[in-house]
């Protein structure tokens, strides 16, 4: 060893040494907030519904009406706050139906236990214990952008649990996304607990902007959805690690579903907006218009992923074609599989 290498070796360790001090006391002063903003986050946005105990998990669930039971599922990284805000449960419920809305496990004031696996199989395993409890039978299904896939992943395993799907926005086939990659760290075991409890959340809050404008684009965002939605609740360190695993198994959910869709023997509508900047339209509604026999395709045109906040009345228009109780209004450019 050269009288260079001894001199700088114990300089360099020093400076490794108060850098791994510095990030130290950073992360604990990270995780130190963040933890006081999910907190205050939980304490403003309190539940607005009532709670279910399905295997053990605790799910958090809003009902309104009274009439045949249709069920919404949100996608990633929301809560039931949004179908209340787009006004689709209300227009559930004005039309005659018992609409109930649930917070997916680890989503807005639901559980998520680890020790699972929670694939949309996984996740779909949960409803028929739901449905139960609740006294809900055969119910419609709405699912929106991730929620499609829990959907799906109940009428495939449980076919005697469901009487009809509406999937609006849906990912059905695997493609490859830039954003399962980008969103994979927070995701991973040790690091991704790391991630989550200190920078994650903190750069959520920078990126959030960004994201929800991408989700309606291109539409604006509603000025109800910015001052109305539990923004906290989405960025907390829990609901963070909810929608980085959920988006990680998209892909291979989709791969596993792909080649059963031609099963499902319930009635299907398909909704898809033509602008949307999420999912691609020919690639995924098209195609599984195209696979599904019987299906109802619905394209919202000129409307991005948000489609039941573009026209709430026009998915429960759907959802009243599917259990037969209506015909398809002259404004809605329904196509069935035997016509594409």
């Amino acid at each position: 060893m050269t009288r260079n290498s001894r001199t700088i070796l114990p300089s360099t360790k020093a400076r490794l040494g108060g850098w791994a001090a510095v990030s130290a006391v950073a992360l604990a002063g990270a995780a130190l907030i963040v933890n006081r903003r999910a907190a205050s986050a939980e304490k403003r946005h309190p539940p607005k519904g009532s709670f279910v105990n399905a295997a053990g998990i605790r799910l958090h669930y809003v009902e309104r009406g009274q009439g045949r039971p249709v069920v919404f599922l949100h996608g990633n990284g929301m809560t039931v706050e949004d179908m209340l805000i787009s006004g689709v449960l209300g227009a559930a419920a004005d039309r005659s139906f018992r609409a109930i809305a649930i917070d997916r496990p680890g989503f807005g004031h639901s559980e998520r236990p680890r020790g699972t696996a929670w694939t949309a199989s996984a996740q779909a395993e949960l409803l028929p214990r739901v449905f139960a409890l609740l006294g809900i039978d055969r119910p419609i299904v709405v699912g929106h952008s991730l929620g499609t896939m829990v959907a799906l992943a109940l009428a495939l395993n449980h076919p005697d649990q469901v009487s009809g799907l509406v999937l609006a926005s849906g990912y059905y086939y695997p493609t490859a996304r830039a954003d399962v990659v980008l969103v994979s760290p927070p995701a991973t075991p040790i690091l991704g607990d790391l991630l989550c409890y200190t920078i994650a959340p903190l750069m959520g809050e920078m990126m959030a902007p960004r994201m929800v404008a991408k989700m309606f684009s291109p539409q604006p965002v509603p000025a109800k959805f910015e001052k109305a939605f539990p923004f906290g609740l989405m960025l907390r360190p829990s609901q963070i690690r909810a929608s980085t695993k959920d988006a990680t198994h998209m892909i291979p959910d989709a791969s596993w579903m792909a080649g059963r869709y031609p099963e499902l023997g319930c009635p299907v509508a398909i909704l898809a907006g033509d602008a949307d900047a999420v999912v691609d339209l020919k690639a995924q509604a098209q195609t599984l218009h195209a696979a599904v026999p019987g299906s109802i395709l619905d394209i919202f045109a000129g409307i991005g992923h948000m489609t039941h906040h573009a026209d709430p009345a026009r998915v429960v228009r759907a959802v009243r074609l599917v259990c037969g109780t209506t015909q398809p209004a002259v404004e809605m450019p329904m196509q069935s599989a035997s016509s594409s």
